[in-house]
C-alpha cells in the first residue's frame, strides 16, 4: 500500500484503497511490466540497500554508489526511473496488489539510498560552480552538467573512454564541481520524478544551511549580536568586530551566497522556479539578514565622533559596492527581506555619517579663538587637523556622493551654504553642478568646510598684535590648505579654479605682509629718481641698517614652513630692496664704516629669512658674515 509520504507537491498517487483492492482480473500487461521492472531493478537496489538487515548488501555500510563508478550510478538511476514508470501504468487499474507493494518497497529502499548519497555529497566541502558566469547565464552550462540528467545508458567501455580522455587535461579539483553538481542534479530529478521531492528539498535545506553557517563562522562573522549589546560594547571591542565583519562580508556575498544561489539553481534545474526560490531562501536568507543586522546595529552603536566616521564609511562602502550583486543573488520575492535590510543598512549608515559630519563642522566652529596664537605665524594645529581629516574623507568620494546628495548647507541664496564673496570670480560650483549633480553635492560640502576653516583662521589672525604677522599667518595656513588639496583627492572635488582663486589670496596675504612688515625698510631707501651724494648715501645706509635691524629683532621668531612661499616672499623683497641698496652701496666709498654688508650679502640674507626650522632669520652682523666667508658659505639656519 503506498505510504502517505508519497503524496507531495511533485506527485500525488491515487487513494490507497484503490491500490490495495484485491485483484479480480486486472490488466495482465501492466502486471507483467511491473514484474519485469522489479526483476531488472531488484538486484541492484538490494545491493545498495542503505538499511539492509539481512546482510546481503556488502556495499551499503562501506561504500557510496556515486563514488564506485558512474556507470553503475547511472544504471541505478535508470532502473529506479523505469520501476516508477511501470508503477504509474498500474495507477487506476485493478492489478496484482502484491506486485505493487513489492515495487513500492523497492522504490522506498532506492529513495533511502539516494537520500543518503544526496546528503553525503551535499555535506562534503563542495566547491561551487564556476563563478565567472552570472546567475542569469547558468543555464548555458547544460553540456557539462547533463551526463545524468536524461538517464541515458552508456556502456562501461564508453564511460571509461570519456574518463580517460578527460583526466590528462583536467585536474581533479577542476572536475569535482561539475561531477558533484551533475550527481546532485541527477538524484534530485530522480527523486522528484518518483514523488519524493519534498524529502529531497528538506535534506538540501538542512545540509546547505549548516554549510552556510559554518562558512560564515570560518570567515569570522559572529552572530547574532543584539543591538543593545553592541551599544554597550567598549569601542575597541566593537571596532574589532566591525573589522571582522568587513573582512567577512565581501567573500560572504561574492562567493558564499552567490555560490549557493548558483548551486541551488543548478541542482534544482528540473524543478519549478518556486522550488528553487524556496530552497535558496531557506539556505541563505536568514544568514544574509543577520549580516545586515550587524551593520544596522553598528550604525546605531558607533558614537557620532568625527574620528569614528571612517568606520561608518567603510561599512557603507562595503554594502554599496556589493549592492548590484545582492540584488541579483537575492532577486526572489522570498529573499526580499535581504534586499530590504541592505537598503535599511545604507540608510541608517548614511544618516549616521551625516550626523557625524555635522558634529565635525561644529568642532571647527567651536574652536576657541581665545587660545594663544602660533608664535611664529606658522601652521595652526586646527588647519593641520581639519585638512588631514578632509583629505581622508575625500578618498571616500564615491560613497559621499550618495550620502551627501540633497543634503543642503546653510548660506546665501545664490549658493546655499556660502557667502557670495566666496564665489567672486569663480564659477567652479556652477560648472560642476552642470556636469554632475552628485559631484556638486560633494563640492558644496567640502568647499563649505574649507570655508568654515578659513573663517576661523581669519578670527585667529586677529589675535596677533602685529598686523604683518597676522598676514603671514594667513598666507602660511592658506598655502597649507592649497597644498593639501593639491596632493589629495580634494583636488578633483574642488577643482582647478578653486585652487587658482585661493592661490591669488595667498599672494595678496604675502604682499600685505611685505607692505606692513617692511614699510620702514622701504621708507629708508632714497628716491631712485633723485641723484644722491656720498653723504646722502651714507645717511640712507644708516637708516636702512637701523630699519633692517628692527625687522630682524621683531621677526626673529617668524617662519614660513613652505619653501615655495618662502622663496616667493624672499624673491619679491629682493627685487624691491637689493637694487635700491646697491645704488646706496655704490654711492659710498669702499671701506667706509657706514657699509656693513654688500648687496650680495643682503640677497643671501633675504633668502635665509623666515626659516621654519631655525625659528627666525640669519642675522646680518659682521661676525656672522666673517664666519660665513671663512667657511665658504652662508649658514642658512
Amino acid at each position: 500500500m503506498p505510504r502517505k509520504g508519497m503524496r507531495t507537491i511533485f506527485f500525488k498517487p491515487p487513494p490507497s484503497d484503490r491500490a490495495a483492492r484485491p485483484a479480480t482480473g486486472g490488466d495482465p500487461f501492466a502486471d507483467a511490466s511491473v514484474a519485469e521492472r522489479i526483476a531488472s531493478a531488484e538486484p541492484l537496489i538490494e545491493k545498495w540497500a542503505a538499511d539492509s538487515s539481512s546482510g546481503t548488501s556488502r556495499y551499503a555500510s562501506t561504500a557510496f554508489l556515486f563514488r564506485e563508478g558512474r556507470h553503475e550510478a547511472e544504471l541505478y538511476l535508470s532502473r529506479v526511473k523505469d520501476l516508477h514508470s511501470a508503477m504509474l501504468l498500474c495507477i487506476g487499474e485493478v492489478s496484482n496488489s502484491g506486485v505493487i507493494v513489492r515495487a513500492h518497497e523497492l522504490l522506498q529502499t532506492a529513495v533511502r539510498r539516494l537520500s543518503l548519497e544526496f546528503h553525503q555529497i551535499l555535506s562534503s566541502h563542495l566547491p561551487y560552480p564556476d563563478h565567472g558566469e552570472s546567475v542569469s547565464s547558468r543555464s548555458s552550462r547544460t553540456s557539462t552538467l547533463s551526463s545524468f540528467s536524461d538517464f541515458e545508458y552508456e556502456s562501461e567501455e564508453e564511460l571509461s573512454k570519456k574518463q580517460s580522455a578527460a583526466e590528462p587535461v583536467m585536474q581533479e579539483e577542476e572536475r569535482v564541481p561539475d561531477a558533484a553538481v551533475s550527481d546532485l542534479k541527477a538524484i534530485v530529478d530522480c527523486m522528484i520524478a518518483c514523488g519524493y521531492g519534498k524529502e529531497c528539498m528538506d535534506i538540501y535545506k538542512i545540509v546547505r544551511r549548516s554549510v552556510v553557517d559554518e562558512e560564515l563562522d570560518h570567515l569570522g562573522f559572529e552572530r547574532p549580536i543584539h543591538p543593545w549589546k553592541m551599544q554597550k560594547m567598549d569601542w575597541k571591542v566593537l571596532e574589532v568586530k566591525v573589522k571582522s565583519w568587513l573582512s567577512a562580508v565581501k567573500p560572504a556575498f561574492q562567493r558564499l551566497f552567490y555560490g549557493e544561489r548558483i548551486l541551488s539553481d543548478e541542482v534544482f534545474t528540473g524543478a519549478s522556479a518556486s522550488v528553487r526560490e524556496s530552497v535558496f531562501s531557506h539556505v541563505a536568507r536568514d544568514a544574509a539578514v543577520a549580516l545586515f543586522g550587524f551593520a544596522e546595529g553598528a550604525a546605531k552603536a558607533i558614537k557620532r565622533s568625527p574620528d569614528r566616521i571612517f568606520c561608518l564609511l567603510d561599512l557603507y562602502e562595503a554594502i554599496a559596492n556589493l549592492w548590484p550583486g545582492i540584488k541579483a543573488t537575492f532577486s526572489y520575492d522570498a529573499t526580499s527581506a535581504v534586499r530590504s535590510h541592505a537598503i535599511n543598512s545604507l540608510i541608517k549608515l548614511g544618516e549616521a555619517v551625516r550626523v557625524t559630519l555635522s558634529k565635525f563642522e561644529a568642532v571647527i566652529q567651536k574652536d576657541s579663538s581665545k587660545k594663544s596664537a602660533v608664535p611664529s605665524g606658522g601652521i595652526d594645529p586646527l588647519t593641520v587637523n581639519v585638512m588631514n581629516y578632509l583629505a581622508l574623507l575625500a578618498d571616500y568620494g564615491g560613497v559621499l556622493k550618495d550620502i551627501l546628495v540633497n543634503w543642503p548647507v546653510d548660506g546665501s541664496p545664490k549658493h546655499p551654504g556660502f557667502p557670495d564673496s566666496h564665489f567672486a570670480g569663480c564659477n567652479s560650483f556652477a560648472s560642476i553642478a552642470a556636469r554632475d549633480s552628485d559631484a556638486s553635492a560633494k563640492f558644496a560640502w567640502f568647499a563649505w568646510l574649507v570655508l568654515v576653516l578659513l573663517s576661523k583662521l581669519d578670527a585667529k589672525a586677529e589675535r596677533y598684535k602685529d598686523v604683518a604677522l597676522s598676514y603671514l599667518f594667513l598666507a602660511n595656513n592658506l598655502r597649507y590648505v592649497i597644498d593639501k588639496v593639491a596632493r589629495s583627492s580634494l583636488r578633483h572635488l574642488l577643482g582647478e579654479q578653486w585652487m587658482a582663486k585661493h592661490e591669488s589670496k595667498v599672494k595678496l596675504y604675502a604682499s600685505n605682509y611685505e607692505r606692513m612688515g617692511w614699510s620702514k625698510v622701504f621708507a629708508s631707501l632714497a628716491d631712485p629718481s633723485v641723484e644722491i651724494s656720498s653723504g646722502h648715501a651714507k645717511e640712507s645706509l644708516r637708516k636702512f641698517d637701523a630699519a633692517l635691524e628692527e625687522v630682524q629683532t621683531k621677526q626673529a621668531g617668524w617662519a614660513v614652513p613652505d619653501q615655495k612661499l618662502r622663496d616667493e616672499i624672499a624673491s619679491s623683497l629682493a627685487e624691491k630692496l637689493v637694487p635700491a641698496y646697491r645704488r646706496l652701496y655704490d654711492g659710498c666709498p669702499r671701506g667706509d664704516p657706514a657699509v656693513k654688508f654688500t648687496p650680495d650679502d643682503l640677497d643671501n640674507y633675504l633668502a635665509s629669512m623666515l626659516r621654519a626650522t631655525g625659528g627666525g632669520f640669519l642675522r646680518l652682523d659682521a661676525w656672522t658674515l666673517i664666519a660665513a666667508r671663512v667657511s665658504g658659505s652662508l649658514q642658512n639656519t
